[in-house]
């Protein structure tokens, strides 16, 4: 959420840096000055009141131990109108509150200024490429026709139970499941990040806290009867963790990691993109969190995606790093690098994971800042990563390592799978 202060001391360079993502944010900054200058006057009229309250009632006390009765109760009546005029002005303050607050939720975070101007991902900048492209035959297949070739994913069993968007892993997909797991969270701790196992439901707050809602309210699952949401991503508990927190600079930076399976509803999707593992509905993810000084967060976040990019290599996996462009950037970002790796049986790239630096936007929802900065405590800096999203990842080694006498497991799996192809 963009900070009142900030709004004020750079109203234009905000409307500008907004348009960036193709979103005219004129009229909806000019309605928060407009509503937070009556809120000032309201506020000043209300201290007034409460300050003419206050005399008066010192006043009343003096009248009575001199004994002049008829006027302290005369000065009695009129405190009893002003504590009607008190209680309206904190309505109409509190109804003035609430309106800037809910026009602030709506606001998405200020681009970056390197953050390249376009509309959709074809305009996203390409940074690097990195990894050796498969050589694979014309009898190469999709990952879909190999899981069923291997016994190793059913997608109609997991129509059967739950619905499209739902697989099951079975026998050496199930392993490779696991392999992926322990691999991402065993380089997370060795990289300083410490594991989380948080839980993956969440309350309303979390959503708020994070920037999931409102502006994701319809992608993610809600269980209504206790108002709770299924987590879409680590991110938002791992991050909520620290909601209404002021944290000792010393402690910084605070690096955490988790495995947790994602449900987003994907609503809307369709088409050959949303075949086999490239769309779930329900999928397993590793997160990683950093929360900083704002003086060093964009050197965090170059650090962040040189480890991301360090699993990829280390999967043997050809890959790219885009900087996503305004009209593709996430509500609560301000700069964001995609991930992702080639798909030799689709013969197209698969975005595997986005490192995103926040900035204080989330802090100032999740009210998170730091102590020793200055006298004053200031707001941090949120940063996250997926590293990574086990589907495509998944997709992407099934499809690169294909040959004729089974699919090969990359040599920095095979310790934790137990086998070194799958046939």
């Amino acid at each position: 959420m963009l900070q009142l202060s900030q709004i004020h001391q750079s109203t234009e360079e905000i409307i500008e840096r907004l348009s960036l993502r193709n979103y005219d944010g004129k009229k909806a900054i000019e309605s928060i000055l407009e509503k937070d200058q009556r809120r000032k006057e309201k506020q000043g009229e209300l201290d007034g009141i409460l300050a003419q309250m206050n005399t008066i009632s010192k006043e009343i006390g003096l009248l009575f131990k001199s004994g002049n009765n008829e006027k302290a109760g005369k000065l009695k009546q009129h405190t009893t109108e002003l504590k009607e005029k008190s209680r309206q002005s904190s309505e109409e303050l509190h109804t003035l509150e609430k309106d800037i607050q809910d026009i602030l939720l709506e606001i998405p975070n200020v681009p970056n200024p390197s953050v390249p101007s376009g509309n959709s991902e074809k305009d996203n900048e390409l940074i690097k490429e990195g990894g050796t492209m498969p050589k694979l035959g014309e009898s190469s297949q999709p990952h879909w026709d190999l899981a069923e070739k291997y016994g190793i994913i059913d997608f109609e069993l997991g129509s059967k139970i739950t619905g499209s968007g739902f697989p099951v892993y079975k026998n050496k997909g199930a392993k490779m499941q696991r392999a992926l797991l322990n691999f991402f969270l065993d380089n997370a701790t060795k990289e300083g990040y410490t594991e989380m196992q948080p839980p993956i439901l969440v309350n309303e707050d979390s959503g708020y806290g994070t920037g999931q809602l409102p502006d994701k309210d319809g992608q993610m699952y809600h269980v209504g009867l206790d108002n709770f949401y299924l987590s879409p991503t680590a991110e938002v508990p791992l991050t909520n963790m620290f909601r209404n927190n002021i944290v000792d600079i010393k402690e910084l930076p605070i690096k955490i990691t988790a495995y947790t399976p994602c449900f987003r509803r994907e609503a809307g999707s369709y088409g050959k993109n949303v075949k086999g593992l490239n769309r779930l509905h329900q999928f397993d993810k590793v997160e990683i969190v950093q929360i900083t000084q704002p003086n060093n967060s964009y050197s965090v976040l170059e650090s962040m995606c040189s480890y991301v990019e360090g699993l990829l290599m280390q999967l043997q996996l050809p890959y790219r790093i885009v900087k996503l462009c305004g009209g593709d950037l996430g509500f609560t970002s301000a700069l964001t690098y995609d991930f992702e790796v080639y798909s030799a049986g689709q013969k197209r790239w698969l975005e595997v994971s986005s490192v995103s630096n926040f900035e204080a936007f989330q802090a100032n929802r999740l009210k998170l800042r730091i102590k020793g900065l200055d006298k004053k405590a200031q707001l941090a800096h949120t940063l996250n990563g997926s590293a990574l999203a086990f589907p495509r990842i998944l997709a992407a080694l099934l499809e690169n390592n294909q040959s004729s006498e089974g699919i090969k497991v990359p040599d920095a799996l095979v310790p934790y799978t137990g086998f070194d192809i799958i046939q």
